[in-house]
């Protein structure tokens, strides 16, 4: 272990790329608690852990929600917004003939992506700031003593700057830095709460004043080590086809080619399935506790009942929102997975570089093919990271484990964390196989020329 971490700072390019990461993490850890102008720092220390979906949104924002911080929104608002594009990609020809121009294609639409972020963003904002402005810390004293206009201006702006700045530091640690940006600030914000969960386990189960014993305690850290390693299998299960070689000639004589093969993953989407339904099952309980009751005007009032109607079905845990969590999932593995992988593609280079599926001819037989098994893998794939996302949050709900450390330990959390430090591992070692590859082949053609 010593030794690999060694190798990786050995190499300049990646102990670059790792710093770099380093320093975008950390720059996002120190923004979490810097406070919006005009919030009361005393009154903010004394407010209680929030709790139904603030308490999901707190865990995803590293704890800058319950400080109200001008990181508070996180990175969902660009999740919001990635999801909506990618959903019109799908239905509306204009923009699926965009995104399949290139490279500029591309720009275009992150471009729009960010346009949208910032939309999402100042009207979350907004509605944020008239939340906190009902809120309280100890002995009744106001989170925001001059609560008005000017304060929720100020509040917006400031939200929404933050977000940009998240949003720039994902993009930035996805190109000049390790792994994909966005979901390693997810990571790197759950990571962050581990401590305080910790102390909160030991507090509750010293106090007694719970359910939570020390036999749930060692149940959940049993669950804990059992979830981990689904999610390690399932990440590095693959439908390995074997794709033949030719037959070469050299030196007069016939030598049987190389034999590579085409690795289907299971999980191919990866972590975004469940990020994306989690962030679509917060928007109407954001909205609903974002939204004060207005009784003098009943279309307003039927709104907030509606909205409240639909929080109390949707709550984390219960049936109804176990059913929708599942379908969002699912639906979710297959329309990431139909980005990622293009079977038409794939057959089409299996054709130009001579190479064939055994049995199957090239052409649309082999696209077929691939279809067929892409699409029962992602069945088995879909479905697994929807058991490992749901289960874990049903048990430990059941049990009455306090909501801080069932949010951390739930399923959808640990799909995350453990996902992206796969992914990220991977590409570190990728990146060291890359190096060594050049050094042994430099190392060749110093050799010949030597000779």
């Amino acid at each position: 272990m010593i030794d690999q971490v060694v190798r990786i700072f050995r190499v300049h390019e990646l102990r670059k790329r790792i710093l770099f990461t380093a320093a975008m993490l950390a720059i996002l850890q120190i923004g979490a608690f810097v406070s919006v102008p005009g919030v009361d720092p005393q009154a903010i220390k004394s407010v209680s852990a929030p709790g139904g979906v603030f308490s999901l949104i707190d865990l995803f924002s590293g704890g800058a929600f319950r400080r109200v911080s001008i990181f508070a929104l996180g990175i969902m608002p660009y999740i919001s917004a990635s999801i909506i594009l990618q959903l019109l990609t799908v239905v509306w020809p204009y923009l699926e003939e965009i995104s399949k121009s290139g490279e500029e294609g591309r720009k275009k639409i992150n471009q729009w992506t960010r346009y949208g972020t910032v939309i999402i963003t100042a009207f979350q904002a907004l509605m944020f700031s008239v939340a906190v402005g009902t809120w309280t810390g100890a002995q009744g004293a106001p989170i925001v003593p001059n609560d008005g206009l000017g304060f929720r201006l100020m509040c917006m702006f400031a939200m929404t700057t933050g977000t940009v700045l998240i949003m720039w530091m994902g993009e930035q640690i996805t190109e000049r830095g390790i792994g994909n940006g966005i979901s390693l600030i997810i990571f790197a914000n759950i990571v962050a709460r581990l401590p305080s969960v910790l102390a909160g386990s030991v507090f509750y189960i010293q106090s007694g004043s719970t359910s939570f014993t020390p036999m749930k305690a060692l149940a959940t850290f049993v669950m804990f080590i059992l979830v981990v390693m689904g999610i390690c299998y399932i990440q590095f299960a693959e439908r390995r086809i074997g794709l033949p070689g030719g037959r070469t000639f050299r030196g007069g004589r016939m030598y049987a080619g190389h034999q590579p093969r085409l690795d289907l993953k299971v999980n191919t989407a990866g972590v975004i399935p469940v990020i994306f339904a989690s962030s679509i099952l917060m928007l109407p309980l954001t909205f609903q506790q974002f939204t004060p009751p207005l009784e003098a005007n009943p279309a307003l009032a039927w709104i907030h009942a509606s909205l409240t109607w639909i929080v109390n079905i949707l709550t984390p845990g219960a049936l109804f929102y176990t059913i929708i969590d599942v379908i969002l999932i699912v639906f979710f593995c297959f329309f990431y997975t139909a980005i990622v992988f293009n079977p038409k593609t794939v057959a089409e280079n299996l054709q130009k570089s001579g190479r064939a599926i055994p049995g199957i001819s090239h052409g649309k037989k082999t696209e077929e093919f691939l279809e067929g098994v892409l699409r029962r893998i992602t069945w088995v794939g879909a479905f697994f990271l929807a058991a490992v996302a749901v289960f874990p949050d049903i048990v430990q709900r059941q049990m009455e484990i306090p909501g801080d450390i069932a949010n951390f330990l739930g399923g959808t959390s640990l799909i995350i964390v453990v996902g992206v430090a796969i992914d990220t591992v991977r590409q570190i070692d990728n990146q060291l196989k890359i190096r060594e590859y050049d050094r042994i082949l430099k190392g060749r053609i110093h050799g010949r020329s030597g000779m």
